[in-house]
Formats: C-alpha cells, structure tokens, sequence
C-alpha cells in the first residue's frame, strides 16, 4: 500500500481521516480479522505516518464500532455477538425494504436497465465459479437499489451499519441450495424492480436480507477469547 502523504491545499489535521478511510477498508475486506489486535508498529510503518493521526483513526473506528479499546493495551478488532448480528440484519433488511419500496418511486430506466446488467454479470459469474467477482457485482447491485430510493439519510445510515458486516455478508460461504435460493431472489428482485412493484419488492427485500442470518452469524466468533496476560 503506498503512504499517505497530503497533496496540495490538503490541512495535515485531516490525514486521521484518511487513515481511518484505509483501516476501515482493511477491516472490512477481512485483512483485519475480528479480535485480531492493531498493531500500532505496523500500520505506522505502512502508511508512513506518525502514531498520532494513527490514534486519532483509531478512535474514529471504535466509535464506529469497527475496533474494541482495549483498557491500556491498545485496540482490537471488534467481533460480533450473535444477538448482535440478528439485531444489525434485522435493521439492514428493514432499511433495504424500504429503500426497494422508495426505488420503485424514483428509479429511472437507465438505472434498472444497470441493474438488469450487473445481476446478468453477476450470474455469469456464479455459473463460472467467480466468487470475487459474483460478490463485488452483488454488492453493486444492493447499494444501486440504495441509491435509487433517493434518500440521503437512509442511505448513510445503511453504509454506516452494512460496514460493520460487510466483509462477512458478500464473502460468506454458501451451500449449493443457498446460491440458487440467492440467484431466484435476485432474478425476482429484477421483474418487481423492472414492474415498479414497490411493496412485493420490500418484502422480498427484507426476506432476501434475513436469509442471510446464518451464513453471515457462522463467520463471527460468538464470544472473544480472554486477552492473554502482557508480562
């Protein structure tokens, strides 16, 4: 990764920003593992920055509720109880639902028409083994559905708490029947989106979202191991 160095006219008291932006992104492509400690040593090094912008993001982060702050001994990736990952999907698939219903309101033809391409896309790579690609089309596709809804505060809200389990929710392991479950709903998820079907396509928004539950619970440890005793 290459440093971080501010360009012209960029004030130096917003590189903790930008280290943040790069750690949450590392965090949630899964280079940061759930409990995995920050090495403060390490991170530095890499961006080329000192510790303080470094300290400044990690408490951005931990507001987030992406890290832990561990009481004198630094910070940790933060992991997810069970109860606390049925609550996050249970407010993601309302806040897709009602994104699909206001979409339905406000989509243009070129915007289903995108949509239409990219769940093609997606399939095809499905039916060729591309998880990566079949994941980064899949999530295209749920943030374009965000997008159409028009709505600025659903929207932030949906990326803030999506964030935290993105990693686990377009890179989950899935059987054979939970694919083609997938692929059905997404093929379904085009005709209502395509017929403006604002209510049929909530509710199989929030469904779609809900299945997800298991897959997504099953790649978070339930409860973090005890910090090992510093001498």
């Amino acid at each position: 990764m290459n440093k971080i160095e501010p360009g012209p006219g960029i004030n130096r008291r917003y590189l903790h920003d930008e280290v943040a932006d790069r750690m949450r992104a590392l965090i949630q492509s899964g280079e940061m593992e759930p409990k995995a400690r920050v090495n403060e040593n390490e991170l530095t090094e890499r961006f080329g920055i000192s510790r303080t912008p470094l300290r400044e993001a990690i408490k951005i982060l931990a507001t987030e509720g992406h890290l832990e702050l561990l009481p004198n001994r630094g910070a940790r990736v933060a992991s997810l109880s069970q109860l606390e990952i049925e609550e996050m999907i249970e407010v993601i698939a309302g806040l897709e639902a009602t994104a699909a219903e206001l979409a339905c309101r406000t989509v243009s033809d070129a915007e289903v028409v995108a949509i239409q391409a990219d769940h093609e896309a997606m399939v095809a790579a499905w039916k060729a083994g591309d998880e990566a690609g079949y994941f980064r089309l899949n999530r295209r596709i749920h943030e374009a559905l965000m997008e159409a809804g028009r709505n600025a505060t659903l929207s932030g809200i949906y990326l803030s708490l999506s964030g935290r389990i993105q990693r686990s929710r377009y890179t989950v392991q899935q059987t054979p029947e939970q694919w083609a479950r997938a692929i059905a709903e997404h093929d379904r998820m085009v005709i209502l989106l395509r017929e403006r079907n604002g209510p049929a396509l909530s509710a199989l928004m929030r469904e779609h979202i809900r299945n997800k539950k298991p897959v997504i619970a099953a790649s978070f440890g339930d409860v973090a191991p005890p910090e090992p005793v510093e001498g």
